[in-house]
């Protein structure tokens, strides 16, 4: 028996998952008094990608939106696997965005995720919305904000004024002040 080093090629199958087995059979060692060469098994692992995370067949993506577009609603491309029939070979998709969204929404697509070993089946691609504040803004864009911000009520900031007014009833009871000062 003559131990010595050889280069395989090795077929990655599409949804290869962290900590999966791959089977090269007769590839070995060689067997005891002359028996058959045993298996050579491969355990998978994989790299972190920048844009996506995955759960599963799940991929899951962050995705800034313009607070304009946040505000009005609108589209804005998101990142999608290249493939087929996964979003038609464009790398790119569109993903309508709600008037008044939040960070936090998501939008989830049916079967643009990673495929799936032992079946035909796809996960989901999850797009988390993540609404960007601008920043270096220019003296007329600030003054813009201000009026626009003299402008809303409360009913433009539900969350905040509800958070708000939790707060005080929290702060009233721990400085025993009276509710509704």
């Amino acid at each position: 028996m003559v131990r010595r080093e050889r280069t395989l090629q090795v077929r990655i199958p599409a949804g290869v998952d962290d900590g999966s087995r791959i089977r090269l059979s007769g590839e070995g060692d060689a067997g005891g008094r002359g028996g058959p060469r045993g298996d050579l098994y491969i355990f998978v692992s994989v790299r972190p990608h920048e844009l996506f995370e995955r759960d599963g067949l799940d991929l899951l993506c962050s995705v800034p939106v313009p607070m304009t577009t946040a505000a009005l609603g609108g589209e804005i491309e998101a990142p999608c696997l290249l493939g087929g029939e996964n979003c038609d070979g464009d790398p790119r998709i569109k993903i309508k965005v709600p008037e008044g969204a939040q960070t936090g929404r998501t939008v989830r697509l049916r079967g643009r995720g990673m495929p799936s070993l032992r079946s035909h089946e796809r996960g989901d691609l999850v797009v988390e919305l993540f609404i960007e504040t601008p920043t270096k803004l220019n003296a007329a864009q600030k003054a813009l904000l201000r009026s626009f911000e003299e402008a809303c009520s409360e009913q433009q900031n539900p969350r905040s004024a509800g958070f708000f007014k939790k707060a005080r009833q929290f702060w009233d009871g721990v400085t025993g002040a009276e509710s509704g000062a």
